[in-house]
């Protein structure tokens, strides 16, 4: 019997509404509007293209958003003189700097110099200290692991006890995937570049998450049957039976996995959507805070 599909797309969706009906709630309490502060360095077309998606969601969502842009050439100062404005600027609760960033700028400095606060993106040394801390709670989780969590919530995966695998080990996707599984009370595999046998690994796993950014790297065969596979990857392949002439397609071969798995995301369609349902649900989180109500 083929897996049953997680729709990404129809979970986010009602994700930004729960937030829209929130944000319009609150404004008509008199408290201020959610605000969001991206800021983008450089000329990288995709940046420029998932931020332009981020400030299209804000504006459906009655979320207040203003969109920074500096050259490639911007000074480490430069940027991070932006960053302390906008830490200041009490109409913005939640500020993204949208990676990779240009090569010369320190990324460890810019993201420390996001106040805890506004960090929405949750990549701020603390968030991610608490994060990989027992007992500790971050203020802002990482908005594609934690929609990987709720994708794996709402499609009835059972996370506590299980054996759950992770493909990957950035520090975007992989590394806080595997903490909030952990969190999960999940016993957690990561593989990467140098493990051994990663098939044989892969078999065992009750939840896979694969996060490595190689087209269709899991075969059907690696998958253990009634398994949960959420695929973050999204590669592009070329095909000429297609309209752009290429077409979009996960870290799993989806046609061999579906067969075998429980249930699992399709590409596009599955993680993709929640990334940005995520953010909007932390720069919510972040005017609560900023009002003295940590409840997110």
């Amino acid at each position: 019997m083929p897996a049953q599909l997680i729709d990404g797309k129809a979970i986010a969706e009602s994700l930004r509404e729960e937030v829209k009906q929130k944000v319009s709630e609150r404004v008509a309490k008199g408290l201020a509007t959610p605000g969001l502060a991206t800021v983008i360095i450089g000329d990288n077309p995709a940046s420029k293209v998932y931020v332009r998606m981020k400030q299209k969601a804000c504006q459906d969502a009655g979320i207040y958003s203003v969109g920074h842009e500096l050259p490639g050439d911007a000074s480490q100062e430069e940027v991070e003189t932006l960053i302390r404005k906008l830490n200041n600027d009490p109409k913005i609760h939640g500020i993204l700097v949208q990676l990779p960033l240009p090569a010369g700028l320190n990324e460890e400095q810019v993201l420390n110099s996001i106040s805890l606060q506004k960090d929405v993106d949750g990549f701020h040394p603390i968030n991610i200290g608490r994060l990989a801390q027992k007992g500790r709670e971050p203020l802002f989780i990482p908005a594609t692991p934690s929609g990987v969590i709720y994708l794996l919530e709402q499609s009835g995966a059972q996370l506590e006890g299980a054996n759950a695998v992770v493909l990957g080990r950035s520090n975007i996707v992989g590394m806080p995937v595997s903490m909030l599984l952990v969190h999960a009370n999940a016993t957690v595999t990561i593989c990467h570049s140098r493990t051994k046998d990663i098939p044989a690994i892969t078999r065992e796993a009750d939840i896979l998450v694969a996060a490595v950014g190689i087209p269709e790297y899991v075969r059907g065969d690696w998958i253990k049957p009634g398994a949960t596979v959420i695929d973050v990857g999204v590669n592009r392949v070329e095909d000429a039976s297609a309209k752009r002439g290429y077409r979009l397609v996960g870290d799993v071969a989806f046609d061999e996995a579906v067969e075998v798995a429980r249930a699992i995301t399709p590409v596009p369609g599955g993680v993709g959507p929640m990334t940005i349902a995520m953010l909007l649900r932390n720069t919510l989180r972040a005017a609560r805070l900023a009002d003295g109500n940590d409840v997110g």
